[in-house]
């Protein structure tokens, strides 16, 4: 997509957060642009789930503001954002069918309640589950499961989708398989996609842009291939380049 003709969908501006004596965010600053995918990449403690909990409104930060389509959103109910989370652990119904799953939230919300069942069917569609839509989730893999998580977010019109580590649980094939839906699932939808992770080589398949964090701060903020021509600094090169690079020398022997 091409970042620079984007409008800006979200502004972050200078985030402070501490636990305690714990400092956990100091100063984070960053934007957002419509229709990006966004990695926030760093090592568990170093404050990524802390800005995404932020944003989505279950953590309110002791200074700083966040700003969505240049409207204050710093002080909002989560359910006014326009905003959907993706979890980790899917948070499935599991006495639910697919169907039922990704019908759930639009029936209970009023504006949608009379169209859920057309709503829920074509996303389930265009995620590419529709063979799979009166099962219960328990029938389903790993990746399957995570994909109804994505079409449940999706259902709700979010124009920012929050993903919290969403294949940590999965098994190697099926985070690779994940990697190739979430780019075919945004260029579907073109919706606004922040990932958090602490997995390099899943950052680097996956974004437009990456931010890498460093004990609370902003460590660089760039595209891949610029973080990996031209890392800040020792830490970004010894916690991105340098592992990436460790990888590739693991496999170079069988792919002589």
């Amino acid at each position: 997509m091409d970042l620079l003709n984007s409008p800006i969908k979200l502004q972050v501006r200078n985030l402070m957060m501490r636990y305690g004596a714990n400092e956990v965010l100091c100063g984070v600053s960053f934007d957002v642009r419509s229709g990006e995918f966004l990695s926030i990449l760093g090592p568990s403690g170093c404050g990524k789930t802390t800005i995404l909990r932020i944003l989505i409104g279950l953590l309110k930060p002791e200074s700083g503001s966040v700003f969505k389509d240049g409207v204050d959103i710093t002080n909002a109910h989560p359910s006014k954002r326009g905003m959907g989370i993706v979890f980790q652990n899917y948070a499935l119904f599991q006495n639910m069918t697919i169907l039922g799953n990704v019908e759930y939230a639009l029936r209970v919300k009023r504006e949608t309640r009379r169209q859920s069942r057309e709503i829920a069917v074509s996303i389930i569609e265009r995620v590419g589950l529709k063979e799979h839509m009166h099962k219960r989730p328990h029938h389903l893999s790993g990746g399957q499961q995570q994909r109804v998580a994505v079409a449940r977010t999706l259902a709700m019109g979010p124009d920012v989708v929050l993903l919290d580590e969403p294949m940590s649980a999965l098994d190697a094939a099926a985070r690779l398989s994940m990697r190739e839906e979430l780019i075919g699932i945004q260029d579907t939808f073109g919706t606004t996609m922040i990932y958090i992770t602490h997995d390099q080589e899943e950052a680097f398949a996956l974004s437009d842009r990456i931010i890498v964090m460093e004990a609370g701060k902003v460590s660089q903020f760039d595209m891949p291939e610029n973080i990996i021509s031209n890392p800040a600094n020792e830490y970004v090169r010894d916690f991105v380049v340098r592992n990436l690079e460790l990888k590739l020398k693991s496999l170079a022997k069988y792919l002589r």
